[in-house]
């Protein structure tokens, strides 16, 4: 394995790459429609590819990290027709299961493999290469990536057929979008009673209640600084994309029902662009409104 490729350079590719370039010996091929993002990389070592199909054409090994189903679609489209026998992609975007298996199949037909390995945690965690990495797809093609996943991520874990990574990452980032309303919920009913968010957030930790979305957002709460480390508008398309997995196997949770629609109104709201713990917002207008 000689080159490898890694398309979209964004608020996670763009360390998810740089650590790539920094531990990987040989070349690595970056492509972004920034072109400013694609320089930042290349300044760190990597070389500018000339256009998706240029990193199709030359790499070994190909990893994507883009927002939407539709945006994997497009930059797939795009390497089809150049995917070649011996090939393997791993797309690392959160998206929707089923448009990855399909994707999958279709690679499959080119006589390549592509793997699902959507990841946990956020920009820090990426610029540490301390990520986690959930892995759906062909496990011999596991095996040949897994030392480059390890350059990324400090934690992976194979869990079956192609689809099972980002099934994962949905029921994992739907657990912390439901803590982070209990959390937000608790801080604005604390209030209600003159308890303050600092004095609370102590309190919690004397008992068994104490989690890392509590810790670890309380301060951005109380500064009422919202800048995103993951956006709740993020958050909103995995907690719907969760719920069109419910549909699919028919399952009742209405916990998720009523966490998407938190999310669903922080959107509408114009909060989408900052950190998800912005839905302590939404949970505060609706509170106030139901006072009696």
């Amino acid at each position: 394995m000689k080159t490898i490729g890694f398309i979209g350079l964004g608020l996670m590719g763009e360390p998810m790459s740089r650590n790539l370039v920094t531990k990987f010996a040989g070349t690595v091929l970056v492509y972004d429609m920034n072109p400013q993002a694609i320089a930042r990389v290349v300044a760190a070592g990597a070389e500018a590819a000339a256009s998706i199909e240029d990193i199709a054409r030359r790499a070994d090994v190909i990893f994507t990290m883009v927002p939407k189903s539709v945006d994997v679609q497009a930059v797939y489209e795009a390497m089809l027709p150049h995917l070649r026998a011996g090939q393997i992609t791993v797309d690392m975007s959160t998206i929707d299961p089923s448009v990855s298996q399909a994707l999958a199949e279709t690679v499959k037909g080119k006589g390549a493999a592509m793997l699902d390995a959507p990841v946990v945690k956020s920009v820090p965690a990426a610029e540490a290469g301390e990520l986690g990495i959930y892995v759906g797809g062909d496990e011999s093609a596991y095996q040949t990536v897994r030392p480059l996943l390890a350059m990324m991520g400090s934690n992976q874990i194979h869990l079956g057929a192609n689809g099972r990574g980002l099934v994962m990452k949905m029921l994992h980032n739907t657990l912390v979008a439901g803590i982070q309303n209990s959390v937000n919920e608790m801080l604005n009913a604390a209030e209600v009673y003159g308890i303050g968010k600092a004095e609370f957030t102590t309190a919690v930790s004397y008992g068994g209640a104490m989690n890392f979305y509590l810790t670890s957002k309380v301060k951005s709460l109380i500064e009422e600084n919202y800048k995103p480390v993951f956006s709740l508008q993020n958050m909103a398309k995995d907690v719907n994309i969760m719920c069109t997995m419910m549909q699919e196997k028919g399952l009742h949770l209405p916990g998720v029902a009523l966490v998407k629609q938190v999310y669903d109104k922080g959107v509408a709201a114009g909060f989408g662009t900052e950190d998800f713990c912005a839905t302590y917002k939404v949970v505060h207008a609706g509170l106030h409104g139901n006072r009696k």
